[in-house]
């Protein structure tokens, strides 16, 4: 405790000095503002750079102090977000900016290799309260590792540092710069290397990564909450996490396809089916639309639509930006119509009635029906909520009733029918206002009669969409937060875990989002529960990154004690015979056993009224409900870790759901079924159901 009240008051002690920093720069600025005997331009540079460095220091108050580092030599060094010194002097650091070389062990230490330390110390605040902290011994002994794996785990995932050995650490500084695939087994560390891999790349190669983020890709919610604290406590907040049904900007869903749909949704054939769903909104009209002209009446038929349709298509552009030609061939059609059947023809005639053409209500109302401007979620939703639409495509099984809440299935096919149908063309109101009133300030400029002819102009050195965007309002979102917002970001490293549940279409949206191909890519094919996930990592990579990928392998189990893990290699054997067992590092003396009963709720309460201490987890398959507390599925329980697991009915599990189920315990197992234990589960033991 007294270390803890220590820690606070150097935190505070920090925040005294940030405070008195930044208002020595507020001060500065408003006599730089107020300053009439500098030049203009002086007085704008001097402006910006002080506007600039309070920017720095308002996004330091969230989080000013990550922790410290304790090296071989007795020192210390506090690790933040900027460097503050004393005013005393200069030279001496109070907190270094974690960007700094004196910062490095803070990020790429391990167990491995200390880096010259001996403790890593995080810090976990709340505004600007220290909550707490926890440590990272970097020189363990065997006992020390021991001690660390049998620690009680928590709600959310600690740094791992002190538990990487020399396997995880060369995959932690492996130099390679495409994709990276991790395999490993449960509790094989993949995820914290993954993590602390991204960690090392952001300190490494800063000037890569800064500018454009990374993304983490994780299975579920609660493995997002599990794992979010990691990189921010390593200091790095630019960071978008993300389950693949977050991917689309102002959507969020957990819904899943059956099966079937699952599959077929997410296989590259769906891609011909999207782009004939797009065909398929650039209709003929069912009847002839007439069109009242001054001096005539053309009627758009379907022979009409059929020639600009055409047209249109031969343009090669993308569908809503090929609205404006296929009116235009509307026009050209019907002018021909039209002046074929005014008997008495004027000088100037075309001109009038192509004008009376493009003017037209109803020619305006035939394009909007004919040829829409689509959105990808209208593209979507109208063809699902259509049966004809489904019929007409081949996909019967995609309909469904209106309003339906989107799937993760759908993710990708959205973000693939915006690169089909494009943005719309015409500008946002307020960018097309903000341009004209920059176009009247270069007309101002431009005749002003005092100005010298012989100089150069602003007109000649910026024109009103440049002026517009260089006043536009400065964007001070979280580079997170603007990344999240925007479909079209692109990210300088993306992380990928569970990657074996993704999808052909997920992989292509993915690779869009990182054109550099730099991917940290974790999974386990042995786990594979989706119907459309991955079932070898070529099949997914040779197509997008080529020879740009590299494969590495944890086999070193820290998680799971060897009494679980040898339970769990039989339901392995059933999954992949030709996969490897991870290898435990460890036993704890703790038998899993399972209990046959009769009344399933009463057990799981009496199982949990049990207080063995630390985390617990109750895992059942979708079709088990109406139990106490807290139930997961093996789908939502990928990628976590608890210290008591109970498994219920795995007769009803799937094989792969079973071995994920059973690898989530790092200390207990138990089982509690109502019919006889799948063949491969006859090895624990049996137990009466009382508790005991």
């Amino acid at each position: 405790m007294e270390e803890l009240l220590a820690e606070r008051e150097r935190v505070a002690f920090l925040y005294r000095k940030l405070d008195a920093q930044r208002a020595v720069a507020l001060r500065a600025l408003e006599e730089a503002l107020g300053d009439t005997t500098a030049q203009r331009w002086q007085r704008e540079v001097s402006v910006r750079t002080l506007s600039d460095q309070l920017s720095r220091l308002r996004v330091a108050d969230d989080g000013l102090c990550f922790g410290r580092t304790d090296h071989v030599d007795g020192t210390r060094t506090y690790i933040g977000r900027v460097g503050l010194f004393d005013e005393q002097d200069e030279y001496e650091p109070l907190l270094t900016d974690w960007r700094a070389p004196a910062a490095r062990p803070f990020y790429v230490a391990t167990a491995a290799v200390p880096e010259g330390l001996t403790r890593r110390r995080h810090f976990h605040t709340r505004g600007r309260r220290l909550q707490d902290f926890h440590d990272d011994e970097l020189r363990l002994d065997g006992v020390a590792l021991t001690a660390a794996l049998d620690a009680p785990r928590e709600e959310v995932m600690r740094d791992i540092v002190a538990t990487i050995q020399v396997e995880q650490d060369e995959i932690i500084r492996f130099d390679h710069p495409g994709v990276l695939v991790v395999e490993g087994g449960p509790g094989t560390g993949k995820t914290a290397v993954a993590l602390h891999r991204v960690a090392y790349l952001l300190y490494t190669q800063r000037e890569r990564l800064a500018k454009r983020g990374v993304l983490v890709v994780g299975p579920n919610s609660g493995f997002l909450r599990y794992i979010g604290n990691v990189l921010p406590s390593l200091g790095e907040t630019d960071v978008v996490f993300a389950s693949p049904g977050d991917l689309m900007p102002r959507l969020r869903t957990v819904r899943e396809d059956v099966p079937e749909v699952q599959r077929r949704k997410g296989g590259l054939g769906i891609l011909d089916l999207l782009a004939a769903a797009v065909a398929q909104r650039q209709e003929l009209p069912a009847e002839p639309v007439p069109i009242e002209l001054e001096h005539c009446v053309v009627h758009l038929d379907a022979a009409v639509a059929e020639v600009a349709r055409t047209r249109a298509r031969q343009a090669g552009l993308l569908h809503n930006h090929t609205r404006v030609v296929f009116h235009e061939a509307l026009v050209d059609v019907l002018l021909d119509v039209a002046l074929a059947e005014i008997d008495e023809p004027w000088d100037g005639v075309a001109a009038d009635v192509r004008r009376e053409l493009y003017a037209h209500r109803e020619l305006r109302a035939a394009v909007d029906v004919l040829w829409p401007a689509l959105t990808p979620r209208r593209l979507l939703a109208e063809l699902y909520e259509s049966p004809d639409r489904c019929a007409e495509l081949g996909v019967p099984e995609f309909h469904r009733e209106v309003g339906r809440a989107w799937t993760v299935s759908d993710v990708p096919l959205l973000d693939e029918a915006a690169e089909l149908l494009g943005e719309h063309a015409l500008k946002p109101k307020e960018e097309k206002a903000g341009q004209e009133y920059a176009q009247g300030v270069l007309e101002i400029l431009d005749t002003d009669p005092t100005m010298d002819p012989d100089l150069l102009r602003a007109v000649d050195l910026i024109d009103a969409e440049h002026l517009a965007e260089r006043h536009e309002e400065r964007d001070h979102r979280y580079l997170a937060e603007r990344a999240a917002a925007d479909r079209e970001w692109t990210y300088g490293h993306v992380v990928v875990d569970e990657a074996q549940e993704l999808s052909e279409m997920d992989w292509r949206l993915l690779f869009r989002r990182c054109p550099s191909k730099s991917m940290t890519i974790v999974g386990d094919l042995s786990q594979r529960q989706s119907a459309a996930g991955a079932r070898g990592w070529s099949d997914v990579l040779d197509r997008y990154a080529g020879s740009r990928w590299a494969y590495r392998e944890l086999t070193l189990n820290y998680r799971t004690p060897a009494e679980v893990m040898d339970v769990a290699a039989a339901v392995l054997a059933e999954v992949d015979p030709t996969a490897t067992v991870p290898r435990s590092v460890r036993r704890n003396g703790i038998a899993p056993w399972a209990a046959e009963v009769a009344d399933l709720r009463g057990a799981v309460a009496a199982e949990l009224a049990l207080r063995h201490g630390g985390t617990v987890a109750v895992i059942a398959p979708e079709s088990v409900t109406d139990l106490p507390g807290p139930v997961i599925t093996p789908r939502e329980a990928k990628g976590l870790e608890f210290d008591t697991v109970l498994v219920l009915e795995p007769h009803l599990m799937a094989a792969g759901e079973r071995y994920v189920a059973l690898t989530r315990a790092t200390q207990r197992l138990g089982v509690l079924h109502t019919a006889p234990l799948p063949a491969s589960l006859h090895g624990l033991r049996p137990r009466a159901a009382t508790g005991g």
